[in-house]
C-alpha cells in the first residue's frame, strides 16, 4: 500500500484571507446543483472537472471533459436537403476520476439524508483550486468531518488530483472510502430548451483494463467518431492502523476501497491523481494509451500533492500577473471580474492546437460546440492577457482548413466557409439560416488574426498560418459579394449577429467585418509576397480584394439618420412590446421565427458591436444616434449582448447604464442571470466582464493596429487598474476619477511604447510612469430607453 506521512509542507491558502479571491457557497443549494457545478468546475484547457460533490451524488449534470472528446449522431430532418450537414459531434463525458464516496457505520454520505451539520464549499481563484468541509451525522448518529481539495493542473496537461479527508466528530465510526473511476456516467436529458445538449446514453465501449495495487486504467473507445479515451488513477493513503485496502475493475468502473475504524483524533486521508489522454483509434493502440497515462499518474503521485499545488499556484500567479483587474467600488463585481477571467484563463492552453467551446469545459452546453463567441468575445481578451493561448486558439482553427475548404466547395463557394458549430472541424449545425449563413464567422476569424498580430508583432504567425486563415476567408468574400447596379459591393443572404434576422442582404456588421478581412489580407500578402505566392495569390487577387473592400456597401437611413443593421432594417414593423409580458422572454421559447425575422426586434447587439469591432467607420455623431435608435429595440434574450452595448453606452456617455450592462454580462453566470449556468458557463459574457471594464471604462480601441485610450470612469467605480500586453511589454493602466496613469513595470528604462490618450499621442517608456488628466464626461443628454422591462437592473447609482 502506497501511504504518505502526514507531516510535511502545508497546502497554499493563495488568497491570504482576501474574500475578493474567493467564490464561497454553504448549504446543500440542492436547488441550484447544476449551477453550483459549473460555477465550481476547473479545468486547463485539456481536461474539464465540473464541481460536482466528491461523492458523485446528489448532482445536477455531471460531466468530466476533455478538449475535442466527441462521439457523432446522425441528424433528421423532415425534409432533407443538399448540402444539409448529415452528422453532428456531441462532447460526452471521459471516464470521471474525481469520484470519492463515503460509508459511514454502513450508510453512504448523502447531504440529503442524516443531518449536514455545516457544509461549505469555496473556489479559490488564486490558487486554482475547490476546496470543501461538510460535518454530517448518518442517520444512525455517527458524525464526521469531511475535507476535501481538488485540481486540474495547469502546467501539467494531462494531470487532475483529489485529496479526500475524513475523521470522527464525538465518537468512534466504522468508515468506508471508496475511490472510483467511472465510464458512461449517468447524465440527465435537458428538452426544455433547444440549446440544450443531446445526452447520449452509453457512448463509450470498454477496450482495455487493468488493476495493480491502488492503481489502475480504464480505456474506452467511441464507436462513431472513432476516439479511444485512456484514464489512469494512482493513490496515496495515510491511516490509521487497522485500515485495510480492496478493489475491483469492471469495464466501466475501477474502485480501491479503503475500509476501518476511526477512533476520535484519528483520520483517514486518501489523495488521488488521475491522468487523461484520447487520440484517434487508428492512431494509438489501447495498451499504449493506457501505459502512457500510467506513467503520468504515477509521475504526478511520485511529485506528491503539495507539490502540485505549489507548482499551480505558481502558474496562476505568472497568468494573474497581467490578468488581474482591480476595481474599487463595487465588492460584488470585483469578485465577478476575477472570476470571469479565472474561468478564461482556464479555458485556454499555450501549449498544442488547442481551441476554446462556448461553454469551455465546464458544461455540455450547446453540444460542447465551438461557436464564433471564441474568435470575437473570447480571444480579443486572451490576446492582451495570455497572447499564446489565442495563438493556440487560431492555430487550431488553421488545423481544420481542409475541412472548411472541402464545407464552401460543397456550398459552391470560393476560399475557406468554416463551421458554425463544431468540435472536429465538420459542421454541425442543423439550422442553417442561423447557422451556415452566419458567415460572418469567417471574418471574425479573420480578424482575431490581425488583432492578435497587431497587439503581439507575431510574424510567424501572421506569415503562416494567419496568412493562409486570412487568404482564404478572403477568397470567400471575393467570390461571395457581387457589384450591383450602384457601383456597391454587396453580400446577400447572409445572417448576422442577430438572430433575429436571418438572410438579409448586406448585414452591416457582416459587410464591414468582410471589408477588414479583404484589407487585411492583402496587406499580409504584399507583406509576405513569397509566401503569399505560394498560396496562389497573384496581384490581380489582391487588387481585387481592395477593390471590392472599398466599394463594399454599407446601409445607412438618410431620413433616420442612422445605419441601418441591414438593407431595410429600418422599414420594416416594429415589435409589439406593449403586448409582450416578461413571462414571454427569451421571444426564441414563445414566437415563431416568421414573426422575429419581419420585425424591428434585436435578439444582440448587432450594428452596436459592428460600432465596437470597426470604430474608425463611424463618427461620433453616428454612433450617438445608433446608439440611442438600436438601445429600445434590442432584448439582450443572447449572453452576448451586454458587453458590446456596455462600451458603447460609455462611450456615447451614458455611464449609468453601461455600469449596468457590465453588471449584467459579469454576473451572468455568478447570479444565474439567463437561468442557462446548469448547463456551462458562458465564456463569451465572461470575456464581456473585461471588454466592459477596458473598452468600455478603459477607453481601449485597438482596430487602426495602435493603442488608443479614451478613458472615463462610473459613478460606481473609483478606481480601475487593468493591464495588457502589447509587443511583449505588460503595460499597466490605473484611472481614478482625476487622472490616468500609463506605466511599463516591468521595462528597461530604455523601452518605449506609444498609445494614445483622448486624442493626444503620449510616448511610454519603462523609466517613469505618464500620467494625463481625465477629461470630463460631455453631457450626453437623457438615457436611451431599453425595451419594456427589458433595462438592466440599476445598480449604477446605488
Amino acid at each position: 500500500m502506497h501511504t504518505t506521512a502526514t507531516a510535511g509542507r502545508p497546502e497554499a491558502t493563495a488568497s491570504d484571507g482576501d474574500e475578493s479571491w474567493r467564490i464561497r457557497r454553504t448549504g446543500a443549494d440542492l436547488d441550484r446543483l447544476a449551477e453550483t457545478e459549473s460555477v465550481f468546475a476547473l479545468g486547463n484547457g485539456w481536461i474539464g472537472w465540473r464541481g460536482t460533490l466528491d461523492e458523485g451524488t446528489p448532482s445536477g449534470m455531471p460531466g468530466s471533459y476533455l478538449n475535442g472528446f466527441r462521439e457523432r449522431r446522425g441528424l433528421d430532418y423532415p425534409e432533407d436537403g443538399y448540402a444539409f450537414p448529415q452528422f453532428s459531434d456531441t462532447v460526452v463525458s471521459a471516464p470521471n476520476a474525481a469520484l470519492i464516496r463515503l460509508w459511514v457505520d454502513g450508510e453512504p454520505l448523502d447531504v440529503r439524508t442524516g443531518t449536514l451539520r455545516t457544509h461549505e464549499r469555496t473556489l479559490d481563484l488564486r490558487a486554482g483550486v475547490l476546496r470543501r468541509e461538510t460535518e454530517w451525522i448518518s442517520p444512525s448518529g455517527g458524525g464526521v468531518r469531511i475535507r476535501s481539495t481538488r485540481f486540474v493542473s495547469l502546467p501539467r496537461r494531462p494531470v487532475a488530483a483529489v485529496r479526500y479527508e475524513v475523521e470522527p466528530l464525538d465518537g468512534p465510526v466504522e468508515v468506508r472510502v471508496c475511490s472510483d473511476l467511472l465510464a458512461n456516467e449517468r447524465v440527465p436529458e435537458r428538452s426544455d430548451d433547444p440549446r440544450a445538449a443531446d445526452v447520449l446514453t452509453d457512448p463509450l465501449t470498454a477496450e482495455t483494463r487493468r488493476a495493480a495495487g491502488l492503481d489502475g486504467v480504464l480505456v474506452h473507445r467511441t464507436d462513431r467518431s472513432a476516439q479511444r479515451v485512456a484514464v489512469a488513477v494512482a493513490h496515496l493513503v495515510d491511516a490509521p492502523p487497522g485500515v485495510t485496502a480492496d478493489g475491483d475493475c469492471g469495464p466501466d468502473r475501477l474502485r480501491v476501497a479503503f475500509t476501518g475504524r476511526l477512533a476520535p483524533g484519528e483520520r483517514l486521508r486518501l489523495t488521488k491523481f488521475a491522468a487523461y489522454e484520447c487520440a484517434p483509434v487508428d492512431g494509438t493502440l489501447p495498451g499504449e494509451l493506457a501505459e502512457l497515462v500510467a506513467a503520468e499518474a504515477d509521475a504526478a503521485r511520485a511529485d506528491g500533492f503539495d507539490t502540485l499545488l505549489a507548482s499551480q499556484r505558481t502558474a496562476l500567479d505568472a497568468l494573474w500577473h497581467t490578468a488581474d483587474v482591480e476595481l474599487d467600488g463595487d465588492g460584488e463585481l470585483q469578485l465577478a471580474v476575477r472570476f470571469a477571467m479565472f474561468h478564461l484563463l482556464q479555458a485556454g492552453r499555450p501549449d498544442g492546437d488547442r481551441t476554446i467551446p462556448a461553454k469551455g469545459l465546464t458544461g455540455n452546453g450547446y453540444d460542447g460546440h465551438v461557436l464564433w463567441d471564441t474568435e470575437a468575445y473570447v480571444l480579443p481578451v486572451l490576446t492582451y492577457v495570455a497572447p499564446e493561448m489565442a495563438r493556440s486558439a487560431l492555430r487550431w482553427r488553421h488545423a481544420h482548413l481542409p475541412e472548411a475548404r472541402e464545407r464552401a466547395a460543397e456550398l459552391r463557394l470560393t476560399g475557406a466557409t468554416f463551421p458554425w458549430r463544431t468540435i472536429g472541424g465538420r459542421e454541425c449545425s442543423g439550422y442553417w439560416p442561423a447557422g451556415t449563413a452566419g458567415l460572418h464567422l469567417n471574418a471574425d476569424i479573420a480578424d482575431a488574426v490581425l488583432r492578435h498580430v497587431a497587439a503581439t508583432g507575431d510574424a510567424d504567425l501572421l506569415a503562416g498560418p494567419g496568412l493562409e486563415l486570412l487568404v482564404e476567408t478572403a477568397r470567400l468574400w471575393h467570390g461571395f459579394g457581387h457589384r450591383g447596379d450602384d457601383g456597391a459591393f454587396h453580400l446577400h443572404g447572409v445572417t448576422g449577429p442577430d438572430e433575429y434576422s436571418a438572410l438579409v442582404d448586406d448585414n452591416v456588421f457582416t459587410n464591414l467585418m468582410a471589408r477588414r478581412n479583404l484589407r487585411g489580407a492583402a496587406d499580409a500578402a504584399e507583406r509576405y509576397p513569397e509566401q503569399a505566392a505560394r498560396l496562389g495569390v497573384d496581384r490581380a487577387e489582391v487588387t481585387g480584394w481592395r477593390d471590392a473592400a472599398e466599394a463594399m456597401a454599407v446601409p445607412y437611413d438618410r431620413g433616420r439618420g442612422v445605419h441601418q443593421q441591414s438593407a431595410g432594417f429600418t422599414q420594416r414593423p416594429e415589435w409589439d412590446f406593449a403586448n409582450t409580458g416578461e413571462d414571454d422572454y427569451p421571444l426564441l421559447l414563445h414566437y415563431p421565427y416568421l414573426e422575429l425575422y419581419r420585425r424591428q426586434v434585436v435578439k444582440q447587439a448587432d450594428l452596436v458591436l459592428a460600432m465596437l469591432r470597426c470604430p474608425g467607420e463611424f463618427t461620433a455623431d453616428e454612433k450617438a444616434r445608433n446608439v440611442a435608435y438600436y438601445q429600445p429595440r434590442t432584448v439582450r434574450d443572447s449572453s452576448l449582448s451586454a458587453a458590446p452595448q456596455a462600451v458603447l453606452a460609455a462611450e456615447v456617455g451614458h455611464l449609468d447604464l453601461a455600469y449596468d450592462l457590465f453588471a449584467e454580462s459579469a454576473l451572468r453566470d455568478l447570479a444565474d442571470l439567463g437561468d442557462k449556468t446548469a448547463d456551462g458557463l458562458h465564456l463569451a459574457s465572461l470575456a464581456g466582464a473585461w471588454t466592459a471594464l477596458v473598452q468600455g471604462f478603459g477607453g481601449l480601441r485597438d482596430d487602426r493596429d495602435v493603442l488608443s485610450f479614451a478613458p472615463r470612469l462610473p459613478r460606481r467605480i473609483h478606481r480601475l487598474v487593468f493591464h495588457l500586453r502589447w509587443h511583449g511589454q505588460r503595460l499597466r493602466v490605473t484611472l481614478t476619477r482625476n487622472e490616468a496613469r500609463y506605466e511599463l513595470p516591468d521595462a528597461e528604462p530604455e523601452t518605449s511604447v506609444e498609445l494614445w490618450h483622448h486624442g493626444e499621442r503620449l510616448s511610454v517608456g519603462g523609466g517613469a510612469p505618464v500620467t494625463r488628466p481625465m477629461p470630463p464626461v460631455p453631457d450626453a443628454g437623457p438615457e436611451p430607453s431599453s425595451p419594456p422591462g427589458r433595462r438592466p437592473p440599476r445598480r449604477a447609482g446605488g
